[in-house]
């Protein structure tokens, strides 16, 4: 039997935007009682963008869609970060990570023992590697000027595997950004890693090779903007020294992975992967190519307190939403005890279970570009997407990313995107869980592992390069919760 449909809405009259924003802000202006509407309801972030308080079509943009069809049970890869100094113990964490619901690893690697694992050989490696199916569990690698090395090390361990979808990350330019130095010249470090980089395509079809991004002007306190304008500008330097070293530009571009940080502004986060896809295509689309981006999305240091930290808990899962929502390929959340030390077990499972969560019940991967059609967030993106092309066409205009870096240009925008950010946190407009607003005055410290690193360091090779080094202004990280910690 048929059933008679019940029309809702015939007594209403079509909507008319004008006419409905007319209305509504009457109400508005007569609920501020004289306040300023712009002061009062819009909000400027600190790239410069206003968000408005009610958003309509005529609010609407065209912007890059993320229309991919992804995996229904693994929409995006769950990636842990392993970190632990002993590489023993890494191993050990690694393979519990991988048995309860990981997909991939991100090894930082570092022969001190400081900021990463113990690792300065291809034999320390198969350490920290132990029992892990390379084949099965795509390997990243986080290690600074030592990334050329370290892809060889990989490689060499991969070779019975040359399907492996390893991910070198080799990312000279992200290391020179945050420590201001480089052992050799910077030109020397980024053409190195290229030819690394180019002789591994050989072996490894599916290998990516340098990762893109702009983390150290995120984590430095920066905008958005600054972050993704250094991503793109990375891309571009990265894309043309592996053409110098061989490969067609097509090829090029299709070995780069886009890194972008999250904190817990989840609105932002999601526009930030969007338009960091968005600025993909526009540089793909410059330079004759038509390749599609692979960004990986790892979740903010600065955003962390260690006051009350069991509230980073809730910054983790924003910031997985964000990526999730965005379309990331690859998300990383850290342990919300990265601030204090190094993660208990019960601080990693965390990490994974807030995915898997996100992932396996709240079923955010099931709809492709879950923000699109949204006139709020997709005209966030287009704002953000736009600025950072902006920016990004300044530090071209500048001699391109190396002589921005060594000029101050880059460091000069962040200073100014952090001290924006720092007057928003000093005068309360933007608040901080637990430290500024409602303190836990019965806060429980959480628990840490303790590492004596110096226990494990071993000695690495030297990764100086002939010539003299380079210098830039420092991208020193930051904690915005760190200035108010100690009151």
């Amino acid at each position: 039997m048929t059933q008679a449909m019940t029309p809702l809405a015939d007594d209403f009259a079509a909507p008319d935007d004008a006419t409905v924003r007319a209305r509504w802000m009457a109400l508005v202006e007569k609920t501020l009682k004289g306040q300023s509407f712009d002061e009062a309801l819009t909000v400027t972030t600190p790239d410069g963008v206003t968000i408005q308080p009610l958003y309509t079509a005529a609010d609407g943009v065209a912007v890059a869609r993320d229309l991919r069809v992804r995996d229904a049970d693994r929409p995006w890869d769950l990636r842990v970060r392993v970190a632990h100094p002993d590489p023993v113990r890494a191993s050990a964490d690694s393979l519990v990570d991988l048995q309860n619901g990981a997909a991939s690893l991100l090894l930082a690697l570092d022969p001190t023992g400081q900021d990463g694992v113990a690792v300065g050989s291809a034999e320390d490696l198969a350490r920290a590697l132990n029992g892990v199916l390379i084949d099965l569990a795509p390997v990243a690698l986080d290690a600074g000027y030592l990334g050329p090395k370290a892809a060889d090390w990989l490689g060499t361990l991969a070779k019975a595997a040359p399907n492996a979808p390893l991910a070198f990350h080799m990312d000279p330019l992200g290391s020179f950004a945050r420590t201001g130095t480089s052992p050799g010249p910077i030109e020397s470090h980024v053409f190195n890693a290229a030819t690394v980089g180019a002789r591994l395509t050989s072996t490894y079809a599916k290998a990516s090779l340098f990762l893109a991004n702009g983390r150290a002007a995120h984590e430095a306190g920066g905008s958005n903007v600054e972050e993704l304008a250094l991503m793109a500008a990375s891309a571009l330097a990265y894309a043309k020294a592996l053409v110098r070293s061989g490969l067609t530009i097509d090829e090029a571009f299709g070995r780069i992975v886009l890194g972008v940080s999250l904190d817990g502004e989840y609105f932002t986060g999601v526009a930030k992967v969007r338009a960091a896809r968005a600025l993909w295509a526009r540089l793909t689309q410059a330079c004759g190519v038509s390749v599609p981006a692979t960004i990986e999305a790892r979740s903010s240091g600065r955003m962390l307190t260690t006051k009350d930290a069991w509230t980073n808990l809730l910054r983790m899962t924003s910031a997985g939403f964000a990526g999730a929502v965005g379309g990331a390929d690859a998300v990383v959340l850290g342990s919300f005890t990265d601030a204090i030390g190094l993660p208990t077990a019960f601080a990693r499972r965390q990490a994974r279970n807030t995915q898997l969560v996100l992932m396996e019940e709240s079923h955010l991967g099931r709809v492709a570009d879950p923000a699109g059609g949204s006139w709020y967030l997709d005209s966030l993106t287009d704002q953000i997407a736009r600025a950072a092309w902006v920016a990004f066409q300044a530090i071209e205009a500048a001699g391109g990313v190396i002589r921005a870096l060594e000029a101050g240009h880059v460091a000069t925008a962040v200073a100014a995107g952090r001290a924006s950010q720092d007057a928003a946190f000093a005068d309360k407009s933007r608040k901080i869980l637990g430290v500024t607003v409602f303190p836990n005055a019965d806060d429980k410290a959480a628990e840490v592992e303790a590492a004596d690193a110096a226990a494990f360091a071993v000695e690495g090779p030297d990764p100086r390069l002939p010539g003299p080094d380079s210098h830039c202004p420092a991208l020193t990280p930051v904690r915005f919760a760190a200035a108010f910690e100690g009151a």
